[in-house]
This record gives C-alpha cells, structure tokens and sequence, in this order.
C-alpha cells in the first residue's frame, strides 16, 4: 500500500510540473526569460537561418530575454542577438514555443531538487522519427560516429549508394571486442568485411573473461523494405585466429567464464523500431540475434532533458551462447565544448553490468565513450 501511495504521489508531482510553465502563462504570468528546449528541429533551423548561422544546429542553446521591452535579445550558442534581427512571424512562434525552461524563477534551497523535476517536459516524450530513420535503402545514413560500439557512421555517396563503418559490434560496450567493420550499402542491401584491431581490448586487462573476439571475415544483408523495421545478415570468419592469438584472447578466462571467439558462420537478424524519444534526432528500440546472442536495448541520439542533450544507450544481453548475460549503460553528454565543437562532441561513462572474474555481479568494465557529429542530423 505504501508503494502505491508513493508511486501516485510522485507521478501527480511530475505531471503537475510537465504543466506547470502552460499553467503560469495561462494564468497571464508570460515567462519571459526561459531556455528553448530543442523539440521543434524546423523552428530552431528557422531561427538561424534568419540571422545566417550555416550550418544550423538543430539542438543548439537557444535563451530568449524578453523582459526590457526595449532590449529584447536572443542568444544563440553564446552569441547575442537582437530579437528585432527577426521575422514577426518567427518572434511570434518564440514568444508563444510551449516548451520553456524558466530562468528568472526564484532560487531557493530546494531548488536544486525541484528545478529538475520542473523542467521536464511529459507532453513531448515520442513523436514520430525522420524519413530517413524509417527508409529501408537511407536508414544507414548516419551523421554520428562513436568511438566504441552504437550504429554504424554512414556517409552517403548518392543517398541510396554510400559506405559505412564503425569500431565494436553495434552491440557491443566499450573495450569489450576488437571488431572493427567496413560496409558498402546499396539499395536496402549491404555488404562488408570485419577483422580485429586488438589494440582496443588490449587497454583493458582485467576482467576481459566476457569479451568478445573476432578475426577476418565477411558479412552481407538486407532491410526488408516497407520501413526500416527488420535486418537480415549472414556473417562467416574467413581466417580463423592463430595459436598466439587464442592464447592471448584467453588468458584472463576462468573455468567458469570465458571470452568468445568469433568462428564459422552466423545468421543474425534485428527487428526495431524507430521514433524520436525525448526530441531525439535518431532513436530505436531494438531486439536482435547477432553472432549467437540475444541483444533487447534502446539507443538514441541528442535527448533533451531539463535543458541538457545527451546520447543514451542501453543494450542487455541475456542470452550468448559462450558468454554470461551482461548489461551496457551509456550517457554522452553533449555541450562540453565551444564553436564547432559544441554539438559535435559528446563524452561521457559507458560500463558493462556483469559478472566479474570471481562470479559476482558488478561492474567489468568502465571507461569513458566520445562521440562525434559530422554534419547535420537527418
């Protein structure tokens, strides 16, 4: 009963602030200082693009200070410019944007508590993805590349036709494997090599018993048209690892736990679905079967939250055929630098949730993940 009590209680506080900045303006209280949370991608384009910002971000920083009738000012990445310097049609749509963080609300000590819970925004939690998170032959196409596991970096050489690549499976967490992949897509259809790069793993030295392992191989596959909800691929090892290499992948394995590597042939597949969670410019959950595991998981790109934007993934594997269950949690926290850097970069912790070399349940790994953003997001 306790329990029930409490859950009720703290939903009715965080619907009551996901209203509350409505509420105040309904109320004739306009807010007049506030952040804009990055919700609305064609309006914050429109935004820069009236005062010739090229390329627009559409998740950059924008605070408008309406409270001196004759100073009005919008800031735009740390930059300040006059709200004249604006469409009325444009002011309009600033002036009346739902989504507001309110930056001239009083500061108390609980503040640090309730300011939180007040910024979050309920009413915006899922809206639909972009056309090209739900085409079968533009899905590849993808503008962010991680230093260590997530969705491949995509480039398109003529929308349907391009290249891509990553470091890690795109399940994996980080130091986990030495896998690295280079695909050429076409129409729906790809098409690649894999191999090792060993000096990935090798930084990690402890508790390495789950990792994964792989050497030259080959893989290739389709998305079923119809939208880009399903993957089939058929991956095989060409060269397996020699004597030295084995011996090396497999010196921290224990009689109960043991590293995998990669041998033969697999077929894998994924069914996902994509949508844009929390105003995210990529975003999908997911299950999959990949080289003999099962993977259930959730990634997705630039989240809006309480005026931050951060990258958000989450993959369990509770199932592999050598390896034991493992879970990867993953936050990247955008803004940490200046000028170009401010939406290109994101750094943060990523760690596997697992059993350690002497079977109890901990963390195994923990290190810091970058991403980087080149271009604009689709």
């Amino acid at each position: 009963m306790k329990v029930k009590v409490f859950y009720i209680i703290l939903l009715s506080l965080l619907f009551f602030s996901a209203n509350n900045s409505l509420a105040q303006e309904n109320e004739g209280e306009p807010i007049l200082y506030f952040q804009m949370e990055p919700f609305d991608d064609s309006l914050f384009i429109k935004i820069q693009m009236e005062v010739f910002i090229d390329p627009p971000d559409p998740k950059a920083e924008i605070i408008a200070d309406l409270r001196d009738a004759n100073n009005q000012t919008l800031t735009i990445k740390g930059t300040l410019y006059p709200f004249l310097a604006f469409t009325p049609e444009t002011r309009v749509k600033i002036q009346t944007f739902p989504f507001k963080i309110n930056l001239s609300e009083s500061i108390n000590f609980s503040s640090v508590f309730s300011r939180v819970i007040d910024k979050i925004r309920l009413t915006k939690i899922i809206s639909p993805p972009t056309l090209y998170q739900i085409s079968s032959t533009l899905q590849y196409i993808n503008p962010f590349l991680q230093a260590q596991g997530g969705e491949r970096f995509g480039i398109p050489l003529k929308q349907d036709l391009g290249l891509s690549f990553g470091i890690g499976t795109p399940y994996a967490g980080i130091l986990e494997t030495n896998f690295f992949e280079v695909n050429f897509h076409l129409m729906g259809a790809f098409g690649g090599i894999f191999n090792g790069l060993d000096g990935i793993t090798n930084i990690r030295d402890k508790n390495s018993h789950n990792n994964l392992y792989t050497s030259l191989g080959f893989h290739f596959g389709y998305v079923f048209p119809l939208g880009n909800f399903f993957e089939l691929s058929y991956a095989e090892i060409i060269n397996n690892p020699t004597d030295s290499e084995v011996n090396r992948y497999r010196e921290n394995d224990t009689k109960d736990y043991k590293a995998k590597i990669l041998k033969g042939s697999y077929l894998n597949w994924e069914f996902r679905y994509p949508f844009s969670f929390l105003g995210s410019t990529r975003g999908k959950f997911y299950v999959a079967r990949y080289l003999s595991e099962v993977h259930i998981g959730f990634t997705g790109r630039e989240l809006s939250l309480a005026g931050s934007t951060f990258d958000f993934r989450f993959d369990a594997m509770p199932k592999s055929d050598i390896r034991q269950p493992q879970y990867i949690f993953e936050v990247l926290a955008q803004k940490i630098a200046d000028s170009w850097g401010f939406s290109a970069l994101a750094l943060g912790p990523s760690l596997i949730f697992s059993k350690d070399d002497k079977g109890r349940d901990g963390i195994i790994a923990l290190f810091l993940n970058l991403r980087l953003k080149v271009g604009t997001s689709f």
